[in-house]
């Protein structure tokens, strides 16, 4: 079985975006590479949350500091088969001892007619080998555009500071981890989690509806709201939040 997913309904958007059509020539299509949401995940905070399986079946484990639960994890209680693919995947990689072996495993299953690569609709990078080897694989696919969200942020500037990361490779640092000091002290471009349109306008911030602001070199540099969404804590703020977007849609 793949390694990789198609398109889910947000990346789907993605590749009706008029920015896109230069990388989804001639049927080239849009995947995505998924990890174990919370496992995989060392530097996140207010987003954390793991799907737990034992012999009573799933549930969500939802972090301390957890301010609104990751829409990923709820997949994975809610659907068996995206829980053992992103399992699968995060047990490969984090079983590999040196970048290359890495760099094989994801160049072994890279879909021939990849256009648009997002790394981790789930997940994070959750070692220095494992983003090492993606920065490679990028470099050597100069032809696909790739990009990520991260909160390991400290391997996002190391990646920066040594000249790793290929340019079309577009990482954003994701707000709400233990590294968010980092975004501040090096002006990173970044997402932000807000709870209505009318914080996202407060902050100054354009909300990303497609990814495109996350994917199209010509967003570099600049920052960028994504609405809460997904199935959060049942009387939380979150949850209220995610209620009256629906209402307002």
């Amino acid at each position: 079985m793949s390694a990789f997913s198609p398109a889910n309904t947000k990346l789907r958007k993605l590749s009706i975006n008029s920015f896109m059509r230069s990388y989804l020539k001639n049927g080239r299509k849009v995947y995505s590479f998924d990890l174990l949401s919370g496992f995989s995940c060392p530097m996140a905070l207010l987003c954390l949350a793991k799907a737990i399986v034992s012999e009573h079946g799933r549930r969500i484990q939802d972090g301390k500091h957890q301010r609104f639960r990751c829409f990923s994890a709820s997949q994975e209680v809610a659907y068996p088969s995206t829980y053992r693919k992103r399992k699968r995947n995060f047990d490969a990689m984090r079983g590999f001892d040196n970048v290359e072996e890495a760099v094989q495993f994801i160049l072994s299953h890279l879909p021939h007619d990849a256009g648009v690569v997002r790394i981790h609709v789930s997940g994070d990078f959750f070692n220095w080998i494992y983003f090492q080897a993606w920065c490679i694989v990028a470099r050597d696919n100069p032809s696909i555009l790739f990009y990520a969200y991260t909160k390991s942020l400290d391997f996002l500037l190391r990646g920066i500071d040594e000249g790793i990361i290929p340019d079309n490779l577009n990482i954003t640092a994701s707000r709400g981890g233990r590294l968010d000091h980092m975004i501040d002290e090096h002006g990173l471009k970044e997402a932000v989690v807000c709870f209505s349109k009318a914080e996202a306008k407060a902050k100054g911030l354009p909300i990303d509806k497609d990814d495109s602001h996350a994917a199209h070199p010509r967003y570099a540099g600049k920052s960028f709201a994504l609405l809460i969404h997904g199935q959060q804590p049942a009387g939380s703020e979150a949850a209220a939040a995610v209620k009256e977007l629906r209402k307002s849609a």
